[in-house]
């Protein structure tokens, strides 16, 4: 009986699944024409509804239709500087400790 009442609370973690930009600008497409909500059209193609609101989300501030987020271009700028940022800090890292071992070798 203690396993039926585990199992009950759970669901399956779906794989995650990756799809092409094509792929999205259609589902995309689908959603904005207005003929079917968000709901049907993620069960009709069997994706979570909150994955194709977050695509459509992303659409809209691409195309200037939303400005209360980050455009592609912004999050691809924005990941491309904090890897940037990160690799310097590293580099002042590794910088000061050669510097902390070098000041130790000359006294």
């Amino acid at each position: 009986m203690s396993s039926i009442m585990e199992n009950v609370g759970k669901k399956r973690s779906r794989p995650r699944r990756s799809f092409t930009a094509q792929f999205k600008a259609e589902i995309v497409e689908l959603c904005q024409r207005g003929d079917r909500t968000i709901r049907q059209v993620s069960q009709d193609f069997d994706l979570t509804e909150t994955a194709v609101r977050e695509w459509v989300k992303q659409a809209e501030l691409d195309s200037g239709a939303r400005t209360d987020g980050l455009t592609s271009d912004e999050r691809d700028e924005l990941a491309q500087l904090r890897r940037e940022n990160r690799r310097l800090r590293e580099d002042v890292d590794i910088l000061k400790r050669a510097t902390a071992f070098f000041a130790k070798e000359t006294r």
